[in-house]
C-alpha cells in the first residue's frame, strides 16, 4: 500500500487528533471511576452515620422507658407506704391512764 505525499499530509495530523481523543476518553473513564469511588464513599460513611444515629436514639428511648417504669414504680412504692403509714382517725392519739 502506498500513499501518497498528499495523503500523508493529511493522514499524519488525523492519527495526532486520534491519539488526543482516544488519551481523552481514557482520562475521562478514570476521572469517572473516582467520582464513583467518591461518591460510593460518601453514601457508605452517610449510611454509617445513619446506623449510628438510629442505634443512638433506639438507646436513648430505651433508656427514657427504663427511666419512666423506675419512676412509676418509685411512685407506687411512695403511695402504698403512705396507704400503710396513714394514722388512724383515733387509735395512738389518746392515752388514758385512768385505768
Amino acid at each position: 500500500m502506498s500513499l501518497k505525499l498528499a495523503e500523508l499530509q493529511i493522514a499524519i495530523p488525523k492519527t495526532f487528533d486520534a491519539g488526543k481523543v482516544a488519551d481523552q476518553i481514557q482520562q475521562q473513564s478514570a476521572i469517572n471511576q473516582s467520582n464513583a469511588q467518591a461518591a460510593s464513599e460518601r453514601q457508605l460513611e452517610k449510611n454509617r452515620e445513619t446506623v449510628t444515629k438510629n442505634e443512638a436514639m433506639e438507646t436513648s428511648s430505651h433508656e427514657e422507658e427504663r427511666e419512666r417504669a423506675e419512676q412509676e414504680r418509685q411512685k407506687r412504692e411512695k403511695k402504698e407506704r403512705e396507704v400503710t403509714e396513714t394514722k388512724h382517725p383515733f387509735k395512738g392519739n389518746f392515752v388514758d391512764f385512768s385505768g
